[in-house]
């Protein structure tokens, strides 16, 4: 096995599985003024390691497999940041910029190779990339070097999530409803952060587990009924619309409809 298959396999074993998406592109639901980062990257595994991961650091994350396909989607959303991979399909990532670059000059432009040639990272360079990433590489340092290049492109998300008139401020570390400040512990908010990206979905009390807690699920611990209802104590109150719901047999839901 060569070193980069190696290398994606133990970034896909730490992430767990992954789903393969459909072919065209779902634009994701985001918090308000969240930035938005497209990846084109080929290798379909890799790309869902790359946007699960992105999703968990609370990115809005699209996927294109080919460079035709960024340069549409490009095209179409306002995005904060293009992660690109050099070998791509179709049209090629130096293609892809080529033609990015002189009409969006301010996007941020990540690209990612396996080639390992300094004369590859360059051209590039030189080609208008903002910084390059070679493969295989560590997950915290592809989030760090984005973390650095929305900073630089002057991009910090609000981080601003809205359900009906539940109102959550992540870099506040406030929650309101109906604009009643409402005082959570930190694993309440983050419990009551998780639900919220996932709006009107149900999750089970495993993926709420794996998610909050950064645990395997034990069937036999009630730990997360018990901080549901801590939260739902907190949030669903007086003649208030109850957001938080049990669905039976799978988990839970917050929704506002």
């Amino acid at each position: 096995m060569s070193n980069l298959a190696a290398s994606k396999r133990r970034l896909l074993c730490n992430w767990g599985a992954m789903e393969y998406e459909q072919s065209e592109v779902k634009h994701s639901l985001s918090l308000d003024n969240q930035a938005q980062i497209l990846i084109a990257e080929d290798d379909v595994p890799l790309a869902h390691f790359l946007k699960r991961g992105l999703q968990s650091e609370k990115y809005a994350v699209d996927v294109v497999h080919d460079g035709q396909a960024a340069l549409d989607c490009v095209a179409k959303t306002q995005y904060n940041l293009l992660i690109l991979d050099l070998n791509l399909p179709v049209l090629d990532g130096m293609a892809v910029l080529t033609q990015v670059r002189p009409t969006m000059p301010d996007l941020p432009v990540l690209v990612l190779t396996g080639r390992n040639r300094l004369e590859d990272r360059v051209t590039a360079l030189d080609g208008g990339a903002d910084d390059c990433l070679i493969k295989p590489f560590s997950f915290h340092e592809l989030a760090a070097r984005i973390r650095a290049l929305l900073r630089r492109h002057g991009k910090v998300p609000a981080g601003v999530a809205r359900v009906g008139d539940l109102v959550l401020n992540r870099p506040e570390f406030r929650v309101e409803r109906a604009g009643r400040q409402i005082n959570l512990t930190a694993k309440e908010f983050s419990l009551l952060e998780y639900l919220m990206m996932n709006a009107r979905k149900s999750v089970s009390r495993a993926m709420i587990m794996e998610n909050v807690w950064k645990a395997p699920y034990d069937a036999n611990s009630n730990l997360v009924d018990v901080y549901i209802k801590y939260v739902r104590d907190k949030v669903d109150v007086g003649d208030c619309a109850k957001l938080i719901r049990t669905v039976r047999g799978v988990g839970y839901v917050l929704a506002d409809t």
